[in-house]
């Protein structure tokens, strides 16, 4: 029987058997959808927070980072693009971790200076059954969560999982419906709808790449960090902004890098509207 999925603004209409656009939720069995990366893990490391990038939260601490595959998104310059548009059978070698294991090892690593756990190097909220079920593990223990995310999933999602979870970093790739349609093949308005329910809940900071000829004028960063502006008024909290320079990868591997003076530019234009700007790859 064929099912909707509800994760995303693509609806996925799975028949039995069948995966959805982000390679990650299948029918099973034609009487539901689920995560078919559920506890597969293929990436997992002790990193300082700074690099997830969180700069206002809980700085010089660690954080252990889990990644599965699969992702919502296309981006043609996607830097994890091995495990982000792989599915089960295409993906890196992936381990089935149970949830209560990452809760220990996080504990275990809370002596080496680990907070708790991020979810990220693919796209986290489309197995957030496996973000829900660890982070609920992991709150219990009295320790962080955080999502590093593209914030391209359903109010649905973000209720699920948001109860456990302490900040994120979230993906506002540009500012324009678009290129958010057209080059990036998902949803500018579900992303912005996700940031401001996000920004309500917990701490929140946003990074935008800069990609050359694409997202990189300055009247764009003007319309970009003016919005997160007004959240910030609305919701009374800092909304840190990354500035990250681009290196050519994925489907860009010919372009060029991000030269340096823009970035700095960039930024320079940010803080006219913002009190954290923070350049990155640079």
């Amino acid at each position: 029987m064929e099912q909707v999925c509800e994760v995303c603004f693509r609806r996925c209409r799975l028949d039995a058997g069948q995966m959805g656009v982000c390679l990650a939720r299948k029918n099973v069995d034609g009487e539901k959808l689920a995560a078919a990366n559920y506890g597969m893990i293929t990436s997992i490391a002790l990193d300082p927070i700074e690099k997830k990038p969180l700069s206002r939260f809980f700085p010089g601490s660690k954080i252990l980072s889990v990644g599965s595959y699969g992702c919502n998104l296309k981006c043609p310059f996607c830097q994890n693009v091995e495990i982000s548009m792989a599915d089960g059978r295409s993906a890196p070698e992936a381990d089935f971790v149970p949830p209560h294991i990452i809760a220990q090892i996080a504990k275990r690593e809370e002596k080496n200076g680990n907070i708790g756990v991020a979810f990220t190097y693919n796209e986290p909220l489309v197995g957030y059954e496996y973000v829900r079920d660890v982070a609920r593990l992991v709150k219990e223990q009295g320790m962080k969560n955080v999502i590093v995310t593209n914030g391209c999933v359903t109010k649905q999602v973000l209720d699920e999982v948001i109860p456990y979870i302490d900040a994120m970093n979230i993906d506002l790739k540009c500012f324009s419906e678009g290129y958010y349609r057209d080059t990036l093949k998902g949803n500018f308005e579900m992303v912005k709808s996700f940031i401001e329910q996000a920004a309500a809940a917990c701490h929140v900071e946003l990074t935008t790449l800069i990609i050359p000829g694409e997202n990189d004028s300055e009247h764009e960063m003007r319309a970009l960090s003016g919005w997160i502006h007004e959240l910030e008024v609305r919701y009374q909290k800092t909304i840190p902004l990354h500035i990250s320079r681009f290196f050519p990868m994925s489907r860009y591997a010919d372009r060029y890098p991000t030269p340096v003076s823009d970035i700095y530019k960039l930024a320079d234009i940010a803080r006219q509207n913002l009190e954290f700007v923070y350049e990155g790859n640079v």
